[in-house]
């Protein structure tokens, strides 16, 4: 199957998420409203915000690089991804809860299950891309030992288990996995760039 349906739905979905996140930023009200000083007790809601946003960008543009890699789709494939939205889906409301609540226990703790839980769907994807075109395909090349997303699992077990001594130290830890994946990722750009013929 084509894979451009499957990136054109994904795409939406990514921009509905982000827009749900978004809405949950809530306008200052009262007397000092338009005073700067009304934005300080939502610092940790505007956190939560600019961490998520970030996390939800990775996903886009590692899904974009990902589909740049592979000619075609299939059914397991797109069952995959949709798995992979499942849990994009819900960061909206694990981000509003944590921000709301001041990054409280169950709050962070269910952030990074759902932060946990996107890493496996993607992981679980690439398993499926990679089954459909080859362990000599580009993208199989590409991605290697995944020591990244390995790492990442790790990071967010360890943050998920220390949310119940700290979760500050947890949220720290999110912002980590987010740092190491903000840094550009060049595997499949290299590979692309190496295996294909230039345009004339």
């Amino acid at each position: 199957m084509n894979k451009g349906r499957l990136e054109a739905f994904s795409d939406g979905v990514i921009a509905i998420i982000i827009t749900i996140m978004v809405l949950e930023l809530k306008v200052p009200e009262g007397p000092h409203g338009a005073d700067i000083k009304s934005l300080l007790p939502l610092y940790p809601v505007i956190i939560s915000y600019i961490l998520s946003f970030i996390y939800v960008g990775i996903y886009w543009n590692n899904h974009h690089h990902t589909m740049q890699a592979v000619k075609s789709v299939n059914g397991r494939i797109l069952w995959a991804n949709m798995h992979l939205l499942f849990w994009l889906s819900l960061v909206p409301f694990v981000t509003a809860w944590m921000g709301e609540n001041d990054f409280a226990r169950w709050p962070v703790t269910c952030y990074g299950i759902v932060l946990l839980m996107n890493a496996i769907a993607y992981g679980l994807l690439m398993v499926a891309l990679i089954r459909h075109h080859g362990r000599e395909s580009l993208l199989a090349k590409a991605i290697g030992k995944d020591w990244k997303g390995n790492i990442s699992i790790a990071i967010y077990a360890t943050a998920i288990a220390l949310s119940w001594l700290n979760s500050i130290i947890s949220f720290a830890l999110y912002v980590v996995v987010a740092i190491i994946w903000f840094i550009p990722d060049k595997r499949i750009e290299k590979k692309i760039v190496k295996e294909e013929p230039p345009c004339e």
